[in-house]
């Protein structure tokens, strides 16, 4: 496309969406690895994937051939009524691979993870009812419903909605504070306290994902999840963004706190949404349905996507997450010790997330480092507050020279800024 026809795609796009995109970006559907072109005729190397849904990167011909296999199906979207093959496939994989290191044995579709998370909310407050009352994460995102949005603690993203004072806060883990454990577990107890029985459920992500990427030990969760078991509130694990990430298929399994889980929702990666759930929790029908569960495209190549990932090499210690991992994080600390010193701080995270605060982590620099990185070729994008941070989730097909890559631009970009 000439660059004068992909001003003008971008222009109608931006008026009929009422407000511009974030990056001039529309892709031509011609990418290919961890590459994606532009209608204006640029490649840049994608480290953000829509935001994480496309983790074998573009044009994958194992999700391509998956993705037409489902597209040859008699019917394009597939609901809870009427399901079709891909629904049931994807249902028994996804069911079976999460028994094996936690208690849930059932699966729910939605098209989405505000959606998968609005079961999950539902079906806690069912099984405990008439607990209304959501304890959740300070600096968590769970989606954009106006439920979601009030579990989610950013102000801004609930401007002008009304306030329901359904959410509790309990606040994440702080590496810097020895005391930080101790100071959850209070919090926690001090709303269980104020609260007797009308507390439905804990809601957390097992990593911040918009919150920064920051993450705790397994030793910082049990005893907020020994006490919600002992006081029958649904643990709810929001893997919407980890799953598929941290190294094992469920972050719950990298923490190892499987046995605790009695709610676990999952999107992005898996193409649709689900609720997982345990037995005990199992709704009562009518409570959860939905026309939508899933294309039958994207079902099928979530399936394929599930088995790539469990069936070649990329899960544990030594598969190829880690190394991705370990790699990426190498480069970002070698470009802050040498070219960038002290540019790139506290680079982290878990498996393909990884973060790093540039420069002076405020949102002003950030947010011009993030249009420096897409004019010299790469797409990421932000996280966190106070400090800022830069955001990538990592194509799970990425390349050690693609690393390199990855390392020159950023270093080119940072120089331009300082």
């Amino acid at each position: 496309a000439s660059a004068d026809s992909a001003k003008k795609i971008m222009e109608e796009t931006n008026r009929v969406r009422g407000r511009p995109l974030f990056y001039p970006f529309i892709g031509t559907g011609a990418g290919r690895g961890v590459y994606v072109e532009s209608e204006d005729g640029s490649v840049k190397l994608d480290l953000i994937n829509g935001i994480g849904v496309n983790i074998f990167g573009h044009a994958h011909p194992r999700m391509i051939a998956a993705a037409l296999r489902g597209a040859l199906s008699d019917v394009v979207m597939q609901g809870n009524l009427e399901p079709a093959a891909e629904y049931a496939q994807l249902g028994k994989k996804l069911t079976e691979l999460a028994g094996r290191n936690s208690r849930l044995r059932h699966t729910w579709f939605a098209t989405c993870g505000t959606m998968a998370n609005e079961n999950a909310l539902k079906l806690a407050r069912q099984k405990n009812t008439p607990a209304r009352l959501v304890l959740a994460m300070e600096n968590s995102f769970a989606g954009r419903s106006t439920m979601m949005a009030e579990v989610t603690d950013n102000p801004a993203y609930r401007q002008g909605l009304p306030v329901y004072n359904e959410v509790l806060r309990i606040p994440f883990y702080d590496k810097n504070d020895p005391k930080s454990s101790e100071r959850a577990l209070s919090r926690l107890k001090e709303h269980v306290g104020n609260n007797p029985k009308n507390i439905s459920s804990f809601v957390f992500e097992p990593m911040l994902g918009e919150g920064g990427f920051k993450f705790a030990p397994r030793d910082y969760f049990v005893p907020m999840l020994e006490f919600c078991k002992e006081h029958k509130i649904a643990v709810w694990a929001d893997e919407v963004q980890t799953f598929m990430r941290t190294g094992e298929l469920f972050a719950f399994e990298t923490l190892k706190i499987g046995e605790y889980i009695d709610l676990c929702t999952v999107a992005k990666t898996l193409q649709t949404g689900a609720t997982l759930f345990t037995e005990e929790y199992n709704p009562q029908p009518g409570l959860i349905a939905g026309t939508f569960s899933g294309s039958s495209a994207a079902m099928s190549a979530g399936l394929e996507a599930l088995t790539m990932i469990t069936e070649e090499g990329y899960l544990g210690p030594n598969g190829k997450i880690a190394k991705i991992h370990s790699d990426f994080v190498g480069m970002l600390n070698r470009l802050n010790e040498t070219t960038c010193k002290g540019q790139l701080r506290d680079a982290g995270g878990l498996g393909l997330m990884v973060a790093v605060t540039p420069l002076d982590g405020t949102k002003d620099a950030v947010t011009k480092l993030l249009f420096t990185l897409f004019k010299n070729g790469i797409i990421a994008f932000s996280c966190g507050r106070d400090p800022y941070r830069l955001r990538f989730l990592i194509p799970a097909i990425i390349e050690s020279k693609d690393i390199e890559t990855v390392g020159k631009i950023l270093e080119q970009s940072i120089q331009e800024m300082i």
